[in-house]
């Protein structure tokens, strides 16, 4: 049985805005530790919640596209240790441009900060996660291969998909680890990066998403689940 909510840490990579922010406030609500990583460290929504958080929060600088930067957090951290290691930084694209069609930098950029660089952290920071606990990245259900019928959203559907990939092979490497690690489809929702016509409000997604992953607790292996806890196809 896993210990009160109350002890547990969390890590959570890109927390400023959006549903970065949205899962610090849900995991403070539920009386967790939370150390929250920012691009860089001027006010941000996130710095609004450090007076009630009665020092549970704690607000770290991280871009994850920089690998020195994912190093020397990894650095001063070194001596912690967290129940919960979840990555949600990412950047979306133009729906209506093809892969044909995006230039070289704007397709290395997606690229980099949505699958490369998670997969970063993911070996970097590893070590700070308990045995007993998760490693989550935030994926999407538009990284599923099997339900791409309709096309769209081509550039950040394959970064997605790689991300997945990549992950795939990150648990082939560690089949004897005893840690969960979940692959989170939060759902179509509105927030500046999945634009107002989302059909998902943030109060619909996130309590689920939280969840969902502490359904995983204890559960080995690598599971690409939606905010509801349903199975994702690859």
């Amino acid at each position: 049985m896993s210990h009160s909510p109350f002890n547990k840490n969390v890590l959570l990579i890109g927390a400023s805005r959006g549903l970065g922010y949205a899962l610090a406030q849900e995991y403070l609500k539920g009386g967790w530790h939370v150390v929250a990583t920012v691009r860089d460290l001027h006010n941000t929504k996130l710095h609004a919640l450090l007076d009630a958080s009665a020092g549970r929060l704690e607000i770290e600088t991280l871009d994850i596209t920089v690998p020195e930067q994912i190093t020397g957090l990894h650095e001063r951290l070194v001596a912690r240790r967290f129940d919960l290691l979840f990555i949600n930084a990412g950047v979306t694209h133009q729906p209506e441009v093809t892969v044909g069609e995006v230039s070289t930098e704007e397709f290395v950029r997606v690229m980099v900060t949505n699958a490369l660089s998670p997969l970063r952290v993911v070996e970097t920071l590893q070590d700070l996660v308990l045995p007993t606990g998760t490693i989550a990245v935030m994926s999407s259900g538009q990284g599923s291969v099997a339900n791409n019928v309709k096309g769209g959203y081509e550039v950040y559907r394959g970064s997605k998909a790689a991300l997945n990939t990549f992950m795939r092979s990150f648990a082939a490497r560690h089949t004897d680890d005893p840690r969960t690690l979940v692959l989170m489809a939060p759902g179509w929702v509105r927030t500046e990066l999945g634009g107002s016509q989302a059909p998902l409000s943030i109060e619909e997604s996130i309590p689920n998403v939280v969840k969902t992953i502490d359904a995983q607790s204890g559960k080995p292996g690598l599971h690409y689940l939606d905010y509801l806890g349903r199975t994702v196809p690859w």
